[in-house]
């Protein structure tokens, strides 16, 4: 995966399926993610070639649920993204899925209570040990890059040094949301806090916060330095 200078679609969950991906591909999006898939819930698929649609389908067995659907055409750009509370699970997950996209990222920035009360999502943001635990797991045991994304914590000072924490697990990229997990939607994204992330690491950086449309990514490179954008 190369990082420098792409624009990236976001991960969103209901909306960011194939025939999304696909679109926003076509208008410019370099890199896309998939919509977050639990890591209990891909443990229970099978991988099926689709010849009618052609594509490949990872189907709930006994059950024609269609869990997470790729082609193809995105293999080089799709990021899976997984959410998990547990190494060893995250890495069977990922091992179903790896070699039919370009990177697995692991959710560490929902602050949903679904996500939160399976210690899932912004959850791992207080334990560290374990977010060391499953990245470095997911990097020693697969061919494909892994990434995350993450959420501010209470202080710039705190989330710096979680980030460098991350850094040295080895992953490829870090994407940072920048609010904290009690923001709403409607606080305004701290980029000075994301940029503090970006002089604080040698890795791509991924901003995502405020970006709703397309001269926004000038504005939020400038005030972050960041190399990639989320919108």
């Amino acid at each position: 995966m190369e990082y420098e200078d792409k624009l990236v679609l976001a991960p969103m969950v209901r909306v960011g399926t194939l025939p999304f991906r696909l679109l926003a591909a076509e208008y410019g999006a370099d890199i896309t993610y998939g919509e977050e898939i639990i890591d209990h819930k891909l443990l229970k698929c099978e991988r099926v070639i689709n010849e009618y649609l052609c594509c490949t389908d990872f189907v709930e067995k006994g059950s024609s649920n269609v869990v997470f659907r790729t082609c193809a055409e995105e293999r080089s750009q799709v990021v899976f993204q997984m959410g998990t509370s547990d190494a060893v699970r995250a890495l069977s997950a990922a091992q179903i899925v790896c070699k039919d996209v370009a990177a697995i990222d692991i959710n560490m920035g929902c602050p949903k209570s679904f996500s939160i009360s399976g210690g899932m999502g912004a959850a791992l943001l207080s334990k560290p040990e374990l977010i060391h635990d499953i990245l470095t797991t997911l990097k020693r045991n697969l061919d494909t890059p892994v990434t995350c994304k993450i959420r501010l914590l209470k202080s710039s000072q705190d989330t710096v040094e979680l980030v460098r924490r991350i850094e040295k697990t080895g992953i490829s990229a870090l994407a940072v949301h920048g609010r904290r997990v009690p923001d709403r939607p409607r606080d305004p994204a701290k980029w000075n806090e994301i940029a503090d992330v970006v002089a604080a690491l040698s890795i791509p950086v991924i901003a995502n916060g405020d970006v709703f449309e397309y001269g926004d990514f000038k504005c939020i490179k400038a005030a972050t330095g960041a190399l990639v954008h989320i919108v």
